[in-house]
């Protein structure tokens, strides 16, 4: 069986599908992968013995733009990407028998898996866009008032107005290029009646949330065996567990002076710190020797050995610290984090920051929830509970379907 994988977004969009693609290959398929053409992302696959065929534009260059967007450039994003696909996945995906798409609203994916006859299959990290009376659109930063049954729908029926002013037109435009008919509703075409949810059923439960008929396989992690550096594991050694403060994709555009803030709320509780750059390049001008600044690292094997991860909220890091049995301090500025960051609240794993702004203040006081006895106690419960298996499931559930 040969299947193609399509994504485009940013690590959290790119990693689980390095994840299914291990494990199908595992089983005998046959995998090809269209993602960002990042560096980091060309590695990620080489991992896992895949080569990456270039999607579209590098999704780090656009992050590094957004600091200040033209009015007009998710337009031009939305029209470059459904060309892309039109244009890259076709030849990719001859010969295969499913494409299964996911990442930042993959219009195009469908209409190609339906000219060549194949099996489509969207799979989504959370179900925060995923049309539901139970709550908004989580598609605007900052946080979000409480709305009513009645509010949700019209919330939502505006949110695929928007989604039809963005790709209708250059998606309609590639379908009549193949001899297909326009699509009306761009977000359900994409959606379909019965997407994938490839989230921890503990850390994301959707059961009454949605009235779609979703196939919850687990959480995509990509098992990483590399060893820390020689550096990071000193640091380690030379003290008590120290703070993770990292963002991941997350440009941190709103907090320009992050790496201060960080090093002063984790002083306040004696701690020290370790940084991740991320694509924030988040830097630290200070002489003492309670802080460590890292680039790529192994996330899993670090996260065992903090006390406390302060990050963004994104899918994949709030499964990896909620794994790891770290407690988190999430920091949520758009789309599905601030929700990430209320569920590790709820599970008494960890903080949510008030804001997407942290101040040392603040974030000292996060800090104290998620560094208390209690909150350990728990995230190491809830560790136990926190399923491997996804991937494995979702690679299963696609070859017995053939």
């Amino acid at each position: 069986m040969r299947v193609l994988l399509s994504t485009w977004g940013s690590r959290g969009d790119v990693e689980p599908l390095a994840a299914l693609a291990l494990r199908l290959r595992e089983l005998g398929a046959e995998v090809r992968v269209c993602a960002p053409p990042d560096e980091e992302f060309t590695a990620l696959f080489a991992r896992v013995g895949v080569t990456l065929i270039p999607l579209g534009p590098s999704t780090r260059s656009i992050a590094a733009s957004l600091k200040a967007p033209s009015p007009d450039a998710a337009f031009r994003l939305a029209a470059e990407l459904v060309a892309a696909r039109f244009g890259t996945l076709p030849a990719a995906a001859e010969g295969c028998d499913a494409l299964v798409a996911t990442g930042l609203m993959p219009a195009g994916a469908r209409s190609v898996a339906e000219s060549l006859d194949i099996r489509y299959v969207l799979a989504c990290f959370h179900i925060f866009g995923l049309p539901s009376r139970h709550f908004p659109p989580a598609a605007r930063p900052g946080k979000q008032s409480p709305h009513d049954e009645t509010d949700n729908r019209v919330l939502w029926r505006q949110d695929g107005e928007r989604v039809n002013a963005l790709y209708a037109e250059p998606l309609n435009r590639g379908r009549a290029a193949i001899g297909l008919p326009p699509v009306d509703n761009v977000r359900d075409h994409v959606i379909t009646e019965q997407p994938w949810l490839a989230a921890d059923p503990v850390l994301a439960p959707w059961q009454d949330l949605t009235d779609l008929d979703l196939v919850q396989t687990g959480a995509w992690i990509l098992p990483d065996e590399r060893p820390l550096s020689n550096e990071v594991d000193a640091f380690l050694d030379a003290g008590e567990p120290p703070v993770y403060v990292g963002f991941g994709s997350i440009a941190m555009h709103t907090s320009e002076d992050i790496g201060r803030v960080a090093i002063e709320a984790t002083r306040a509780h004696g701690r020290r710190l370790i940084l991740g750059q991320g694509w924030a390049d988040l830097v630290l001008a200070d002489d003492r020797d309670d802080w460590l600044i890292v680039g790529e690292v192994n996330q899993q094997a670090l996260f065992r050995r903090v006390a406390a991860v302060v990050h963004h909220g994104g899918a994949g890091t709030t499964t990896t610290a909620a794994l790891a049995g770290a407690p988190q301090v999430v920091v949520p500025e758009i789309v599905d984090q601030p929700h990430w960051a209320r569920r590790v609240a709820e599970l008494g794993i960890g903080a949510a920051h008030d804001g997407a702004v942290p101040t040392w203040e603040s974030l000292a006081s996060a800090l104290g929830t998620a560094l208390s006895p209690e909150t350990r106690a728990r995230a190491t419960a809830v560790a136990a509970r926190v399923r491997t298996d996804g991937a494995a499931v979702a690679a299963r559930r696609l070859l017995e379907s053939r």
